[in-house]
């Protein structure tokens, strides 16, 4: 990164803490390097994803991954851009519907509420549920609109 990058990084990511409009904190820190861990964390997804789009590899496994949490306009528990949601909406370039199974044990809030309102993703996620981080993912959650009964939510107690 050049100098000029990070000044003004800095400056963003010190007046990020100070508005705390982004959720950037307690439990979404800044730390050095959190910009490139970003860029490697989504840019593996889509790189995946672009590579089963064009039919190069059957699987694909993006290990600094999986950051589902994050919102459209905020981070959320340790998770600052939600890779899974670029690398489904690169999927859905080439494909007509994605399947998305998450088997973490915190739902898969971020991911869900992304395609929400939308029949060409369905979201399955097993979590642990009730006092549990991040207290989302309820059997009742189905999705709406379109979405309705494409949010699949199994939660273990």
């Amino acid at each position: 990164m050049h100098l000029f990058d990070q000044e003004v990084s800095t400056r963003f990511a010190e007046r990020l803490v100070q508005e705390n409009s982004v959720n950037v904190g307690e439990d979404c820190p800044l730390f050095d390097g959190l910009y490139e861990f970003c860029q490697l964390s989504s840019g593996g997804s889509l790189a995946a994803a672009t590579k089963l789009n064009k039919q190069k590899v059957d699987i694909a496994i993006n290990w600094m991954g999986g950051l589902h949490h994050a919102k459209k306009s905020e981070a959320s528990g340790f998770c600052y851009t939600n890779d899974i949601v670029l690398g489904i909406l690169e999927l859905l370039k080439y494909h007509k519907r994605v399947l998305y199974v998450d088997i973490d044990v915190h739902h898969g809030d971020g991911v869900e509420e992304a395609f929400y309102t939308t029949d060409r993703v369905m979201t399955v996620s097993f979590h642990k549920y009730g006092d549990f981080f991040p207290g989302t993912g309820d059997l009742k959650d189905i999705g709406a609109g379109k979405g309705k009964l494409y949010s699949v939510n199994v939660p273990l107690r």
